[in-house]
Order: C-alpha cells, then structure tokens, then sequence
C-alpha cells in the first residue's frame, strides 16, 4: 500500500535506535525526509548512515536529550515545517513508590510528558495552517495496565495521553490526527534492561527471563521493532486522516481490556 506521504516531512524524537528507529526507519521507506534525534552521537550517526544507506530520502541529525528545550529548538530549526511528529523518550526506571521524591516525579514530568507537549505546541499550528498533520506519541502499555513498579512513567505518560485526546478534538477538522501507540515486550535494548532486572531479581538467567516475557504474551513471543514501526507509518498515513485520539495497543493481544 501507498501510505501517501513520501515527500513529506517528520521529526522523530530519541530515534537513534529501538522503537524511535523503528519508526525512522518505517517512514524514510515510504519516502518521508526524516530528522532523528538521540543523546549518543555515535548511535546517531550510525543510525544515520543506515537510514540513508537503505533510502533515497533526506535524514538530518540533531544530538541531545529532547527533554531539553536546547533539543527542541534544534530540532525545530532542522525541520522547521513538519507534517510529521513522533514523540519519544526512555522511560524512567523502575522502583519503588517510596523511594521517589520531588526530583524523580519532577524529571520523570519532563521527560516523557512536557517534552512531548513542548513538541507538540511548536508545530500544532503550522499543521493546522497547512491542512495536514500526523502526531504520534510513543506511550506504553502501563498507561492502560499501570503497575506499581512502573509508576513514574505511567503517571507522566498518562497525563500526556490526557492532553493530547484533548488536542485531537480541536485539530481534526484541518486534518491533523493525534494518536498514541502503546508498546507492550516489544524486542529492544529497552526490553532488555527489563529481563536484566527480572532476572536478578527473581535469581534466574536472562534467556529464562525472556522465556517468561514471551509466556506472559497471548502471541507467543515479543513484538518485532518492526511491527512496531509499520504501525506508526500508517498512522502518518494519508488513509489515517478518520484515526485521531486513539490509544493502539502492540501487545500480541495480551490485554485482557475491550477498550
């Protein structure tokens, strides 16, 4: 399928690797000139290079945490008008409730809820102006299935998910969509970290410890960062302009919800 969206234009937050690649990746293969962002400068340029080693499209790079309003204004001075915006960042670790104070809650807050709305308050008008935008935050499932261990991030990505199905009501009509993808033992670094900690906590191996994430999913196994990716290209898509406001879920069916 044609997605409809080569030429345009994207910013993709905390891409230079995992699923912000994924989605890098997914559309600069349907054409879309993308700018990727990371704090590692050589993960960045050797995600670059791959980018552009694989597809005839233009990838510009702007090192630095995005939760730094220094980032963001490269980022928007790299790609001034974008049609496209994926927000991202690493989550908090986990811990413990009572160990978090001001500082952990405060930080969490800029990371992975202000940052995003910073973002999104740049280029909400210039989409609206030019008739088309596609917003996409990457969330997690713990916005819907919250857990106690996970609890900063799922404090500050719920609050972004309130926000932004607020936007989404007010934008549609000039054809901007606002949706957030739920990633839910998806296969990354990120992923890793996860079995790491399982695995000393419960004293078994990393490969048991993957074995009981792959058992703990309807569908057998982790998620592809690929699957990942191809879900938020078509959500950029100009056949996803009737798709706004919306949580999708990439969990291989675990979630024991209907909604």
């Amino acid at each position: 399928m044609d997605l409809g969206i080569a030429g345009r234009r994207a910013i993709v937050c905390a891409s230079s690797r995992g699923l912000g690649f994924a989605c890098a990746d997914a559309l600069a293969r349907e054409g879309v000139h993308v700018t990727i962002n990371g704090r590692d400068v050589a993960s960045l340029t050797q995600a670059a290079e791959q980018l552009s080693s694989q597809h005839a499209v233009e990838i510009t790079t702007v090192a630095g945490d995005v939760a730094e309003a220094e980032t963001q204004v490269a980022l928007l001075a790299a790609c001034a008008e974008p049609d496209i915006l994926v927000t991202n960042n690493g989550g908090p670790t986990p811990g413990r409730f009572a160990d978090w104070g001001r500082d952990e809650w405060i930080a969490a807050l800029d990371a992975n809820m202000l940052a995003p709305l910073a973002m999104i308050r740049a280029v909400l008008d210039g989409m609206v102006a030019r008739r088309f935008g596609r917003i996409v935050n990457i969330t997690s499932a713990m916005v819907k299935t919250p857990l106690a261990p996970m609890g900063l991030s799922t404090g500050a990505r719920t609050g972004l998910t309130s926000v932004a199905k607020a936007l989404s009501k007010d934008v549609a009509k000039a054809n901007v969509t606002i949706n957030n993808l739920l990633p839910e033992r998806i296969d990354t670094s990120r992923q890793r970290q996860m079995a790491e900690l399982h695995a000393s906590m419960a004293n078994i191996s990393v490969d048991e410890a993957y074995a009981h994430m792959a058992r703990s999913i309807a569908a057998g196994r982790l998620g592809r960062p690929e699957e990942f990716g191809d879900a938020c290209a078509f959500l950029c898509s100009a056949q996803a302009g009737y798709i706004s406001g919306q949580n999708l879920q990439l969990d291989g069916g675990s979630s024991a919800g209907i909604f």
